[in-house]
């Protein structure tokens, strides 16, 4: 385009589009540069003195080899797993409000050590609530599964899809598509398995059913756990 053919009027418009247009990328870009990458805002270091805790559990009471696992966010942590699953061996190291990519940052000192037979895992709904996009969900629980097989080829992974809650309505599409997409993700091995909670969780009406909640609307009460052991215990392996 010859600029000096064009009237001045139209001159002056194009130039000033062109200084929007640019500014707005400029804007993009900051904005971009200026967001702290995913480790940064949710370092795993904060999780040191529970992790630290656990070590010295260890050590003080042995856990039994080739146990069950529970690793991930509060609703492990929250979960009496040995009274709800009597006659099996089980670990619990589940640290409430963790990122799935905080179980994995520890996976050398809170999964391999145990040499589990058999690991059940929840996080996610942490993730999204903290604005992680589903797609970056999924790939941190691909990131957790490949750390884990580096070392332990052979261990069952069970994924416990992320519970919809009426505390977090507002996320309600993200988690139902994060849930689909480790679902898809679970369905590539053999090794792992998906376990959909949520869709017994939902009441006539498609949402979640708040009498399997505390009154915070985001942590599972007794009802709730009595669900999750009817769904879960099927799926376990029995002791050697």
């Amino acid at each position: 385009m010859d600029l000096r053919r064009l009237p001045a009027i139209q001159l002056a418009l194009l130039l000033t589009l062109s200084a929007i247009a640019l500014s707005s990328v400029h804007a993009q870009t900051a904005a971009v540069e200026a967001t702290p990458p995913l480790e940064n805002r949710f370092p795993t270091s904060r999780w040191e003195s529970t992790i630290k805790g656990f070590e010295k559990a260890d050590l003080e009471q042995p856990p039994a080899p080739h146990s069950i696992l529970f690793i991930g966010s509060s609703s492990i942590r929250m979960w009496d797993v040995a009274t709800s699953f009597p006659g099996l061996s089980v670990i619990n190291r589940g640290f409430g409000g963790s990122h799935i990519a905080d179980s994995t940052a520890f996976v050398d000192r809170i999964v391999v050590p145990y040499r589990p037979r058999q690991i059940v895992f929840y996080a996610g709904d942490n993730d999204i609530n903290s604005g992680i996009p589903p797609r970056v969900m999924r790939d941190h629980f691909k990131a957790f599964v490949q750390k884990v097989h580096q070392k332990l080829p052979e261990v069952p992974i069970i994924y416990i899809s992320i519970k919809t809650c009426h505390n977090r309505i507002k996320v309600l599409p993200q988690m139902e598509a994060a849930n689909h997409l480790v679902k898809e993700y679970c369905e590539t091995s053999p090794l792992l398995t998906f376990l959909d909670v949520d869709t017994p969780m939902r009441g006539t009406n498609n949402l979640p059913r708040k009498e399997l909640f505390l009154d915070d609307q985001l942590h599972l009460n007794k009802e709730g756990y009595a669900l999750w052991n009817q769904l879960l215990r099927p799926l376990l392996t029995p002791e050697p």
